[in-house]
């Protein structure tokens, strides 16, 4: 089915993608580079080129292709970057971001996903992208400043921990509403250390950003999972 699959992605890139307006060439060619379909739970692997979000584990979803690279395009990545994804999920965004940046460092506050994402990006020998379980609302503090953000859920606003881990110049791209209301795409870009210029992109709807500065999960007395070790895949990148 291989061929299928490598048919699929070009049409998705150029139908779903460059069609619409993203025209970045980086990005279209990671998007181009990156197996959409080892990416979804396998029952759903002939859906993978669909137009549309898909359902994945733990309630979760993996986003519309379009909306991925919507998202990239806007932290105007020019290789050299280390970036911080907040919400793994199943890792595909990951591995389009480890095709674009020199560090990806992603967060994912589902453990069983944290782990099955990594261990698909070391299958696709993505070893500069690195996985830690944990609350993304706080993102990582031991790694920063990061030169971008990508936050793949949606949250009343931008976490305060996101905004200080942006380097100077830096670009945070996330989701920010409530659920009833809809959620509009913000980019940010942190111009000084007290100075941060918005724009907002789109109208979209993510999944909720839970945590201590995000959304209260009401599953959980508490939603700091506390000090988890990073998984970290182990295999050869190639972005």
């Amino acid at each position: 089915m291989q061929p299928a699959f490598d048919r699929l992605r070009e049409e998705m890139v150029e139908r779903q993608i460059r069609a619409r307006g993203v025209t970045s060439p980086r990005v279209l060619h990671a998007m181009g580079r990156v197996h959409r379909e080892r990416y979804v739970p396998l029952k759903l692997s002939v859906r993978a080129y669909e137009d549309s979000a898909l359902p994945i584990e733990e309630g979760q979803s993996i986003s519309q292709p379009y909306i991925v690279a919507v998202m990239l395009a806007a932290l105007d990545l020019g290789g050299d970057e280390r970036v911080l994804e907040i919400g793994t999920g199943s890792g595909y965004a990951a591995a389009v971001l480890a095709e674009l940046a020199r560090e990806v460092y992603t967060i994912e506050r589902h453990e069983g996903l944290a782990r099955t994402a990594a261990d698909r990006l070391e299958q696709d020998g993505y070893a500069n992208v690195h996985v830690k379980h944990g609350d993304g609302t706080l993102g990582w503090p031991e790694q920063a400043p990061f030169d971008a953000i990508v936050v793949a859920a949606g949250g009343p606003r931008v976490p305060e921990s996101l905004r200080q881990q942006l380097a100077i110049g830096g670009r945070l791209v996330m989701p920010v509403g409530d659920g009833a209301g809809g959620q509009r795409l913000e980019r940010i870009r942190r111009a000084a250390a007290d100075k941060y210029e918005q724009e907002s992109m789109a109208s979209v709807r993510f999944v909720p950003l839970v945590g201590a500065q995000g959304w209260r999960d009401p599953r959980q007395s508490s939603n700091d999972p506390g000090p988890v070790p990073p998984v970290r895949p182990a295999g050869r990148g190639s972005g």
